[in-house]
Parts: structure tokens; C-alpha cells; sequence
């Protein structure tokens, strides 16, 4: 079985963000899970968002809502794959993977 990768990851001036998406929450929640394999980052990061998966909307929300977590603007996060899915890989446009994982862990519970 492979090695699994980080969620976060520095991709030269990008991070590249892998998200799990869960459209009609009853609320935008952000959920870390632990790294098991001992490496920097965590191994899952699930968004769990009110939005339904329908014409792009849980989409939107999805950028909307990590950029408000991250302090930055929504047209620095762009879905690099997984457009329809309801895994994708998000790159955060000029970031550092540590200041990323950082705002992240600091996210109260909505």
C-alpha cells in the first residue's frame, strides 16, 4: 500500500491543498485529522459546507470559506482538480504551506 501524502503541500510559491468536501451540512465546518504517518502536515482535511453540490455552488462556498479562514481573497484559491468531485486539490496562489497549516489549526469550531 503507498505512503499517504499530506494534505498541504509546497508547490514553489503555491500550496497545493487536498479537501474533501461535504456539501448540505447543517453548517461550514473545517475538520483537520491527524497525521499518522508522523510527517509535517496533516493526512486529511475535510469542509463540510451548507452549500448544495449543485452548478458550481459547493464550489464557491468551498473557496469563500477557506479564504475567509486564511485572511486572503477567494481568486487566490482555484481548484486545480476535481472540479465535479467531491475529493479536490486546491492551489492557494503565493503561500507558504506552514502559514497555511498554521491559520488552519487556529480555526475555531463553527
Amino acid at each position: 500500500m503507498a505512503a499517504s501524502r499530506p494534505a498541504i503541500v509546497q508547490d514553489g510559491a503555491d500550496v497545493l491543498l487536498a479537501v474533501r468536501i461535504q456539501p448540505r451540512a447543517s453548517r461550514n465546518q473545517l475538520i483537520i485529522g491527524s497525521s499518522q504517518s508522523g510527517g509535517p502536515g496533516p493526512e486529511t482535511v475535510t469542509v463540510r459546507l451548507t452549500a448544495p453540490p449543485v452548478e458550481g455552488a459547493a464550489n464557491a462556498a468551498c473557496r469563500a470559506f477557506l479564504a475567509d479562514l486564511l485572511g486572503i481573497a477567494p481568486s487566490r484559491i482555484a481548484i486545480a482538480r476535481g472540479e465535479t468531485a467531491r475529493h479536490k486539490l486546491l492551489r492557494v496562489r503565493d503561500a507558504d504551506a506552514a502559514t497555511v497549516l498554521a491559520r488552519l489549526k487556529k480555526t475555531p469550531p463553527r
